[in-house]
């Protein structure tokens, strides 16, 4: 993988936010034009300020694990501040890009820029993504039997499903993929991968299979040979941090509402549907469609009032990351520069 220093800048470049701002704000609008009504007041008259706090506390939660997962993964070759900056940088990279365009490079250039070669770098990026995958392959269907099909709703339902399943089966055969060349036989998935652009109408994207396979080769020589309690803690780590990330929302509906056991597993369900609907969204950080899905998913918890929920859920998980990279990036830049090594 050729990773070019100024194209990665620009794609982090401040200037990138205004996109995603705009789009917020247009969304933002529209949402209260249609669901806004002078009684959802008492929503916030009634609020519960534990909850809220206990929103915020699973956010910085679920930052500290992924800060926590990174810096194990690399068996502390990263400190705790290199592990925060990285983890931030790459928030504000997945806010500022489509979810379907794909951020590797970008998480690949952070590592490296931290003093993390190459190969390592890569290999770590294809792990974390492995295992954020594998979390979502397994939870799906707990989701869907333990809300028995409830996560799919109303006249959503029949679309929902179809691109849900759709969605699940792309991204079951992506890890399997990725996983068996990761930790298995990176050459075979090289030359399945050179076979399939082998095709006429397929040759186009043969440069890209070849240094795609070489990439999985160069990365699965750095991951093998872990012990069997690398991968369990591994695994663990995930296993919190998608929890926090979920609990989030658990919290801030809280807030507002008064939920059951069963209520509070459907909600947390839900969100591996509006998970599938942020991750093939063409807008960046799934500005607009997030909220969209939001209140189709959610309005039967809280109405109208829902349109508002979703904008607070993205002001508190979302456009802090368009602030903190903002901020951030130019001190990492300035931090990192003797740290910087030769992209192999």
């Amino acid at each position: 993988m050729k990773i070019q220093e100024q194209d990665i800048l620009r794609k982090l470049s401040p200037k990138r936010t205004f996109i995603p701002l705009l789009i917020g704000l247009l969304s933002t609008v529209v949402i209260f034009y249609w669901t806004y009504e002078p009684s959802q007041w008492q929503y916030f008259w009634q609020a519960s300020l534990p909850a809220l706090l206990g929103a915020i506390a699973a956010l910085l939660v679920r930052d500290g694990g992924y800060t926590a997962r990174i810096r194990y993964l690399s068996q502390k070759e990263l400190g705790w501040r290199g592990s925060l900056y990285s983890i931030l940088l790459w928030e504000f990279a997945s806010a500022v890009t489509p979810s379907v365009v794909g951020g590797t490079a970008v998480a690949i250039f952070i590592l490296n820029r931290e003093g993390i070669r190459f190969g390592k770098a890569l290999a770590y990026v294809l792990l974390t993504a492995v295992l954020d995958n594998a979390f979502f392959i397994f939870a799906a269907p707990l989701a869907i039997w333990f809300s028995q099909g409830e996560v799919f709703v109303g006249s959503f339902n029949k679309t929902m499903q179809w691109t849900f399943w759709f969605s699940y089966l792309l991204i079951a055969l992506y890890t399997f993929f990725m996983a068996f060349g990761l930790l298995a036989r990176p050459r075979v998935v090289k030359w399945l991968l050179l076979k399939i652009t082998a095709f006429r109408w397929l040759k186009r994207w043969r440069k890209a299979a070849y240094d795609t396979g070489n990439d999985l080769i160069i990365a699965s020589r750095e991951i093998k040979g872990k012990p069997v309690a690398y991968w369990l803690q591994a695994a663990g780590f995930t296993l919190f941090i998608w929890t926090a990330r979920y609990v989030t929302l658990n919290f801030l509906m809280e807030t507002f509402i008064d939920l059951s056991l069963q209520d509070h597993l459907l909600v947390f369900g839900r969100q591996i549907v509006l998970w599938i609907s942020m991750l093939i969204s063409p807008t960046p950080g799934s500005t607009g469609t997030a909220e969209y899905f939001f209140t189709e998913l959610y309005s039967e918890f809280l109405g109208s009032f829902s349109g508002t929920v979703g904008v607070l859920w993205r002001l508190l998980t979302y456009y802090p990351y368009l602030l903190l990279g903002i901020l951030i990036l130019p001190v990492w830049l300035r931090r990192t520069q003797q740290k910087l090594k030769t992209v192999e």
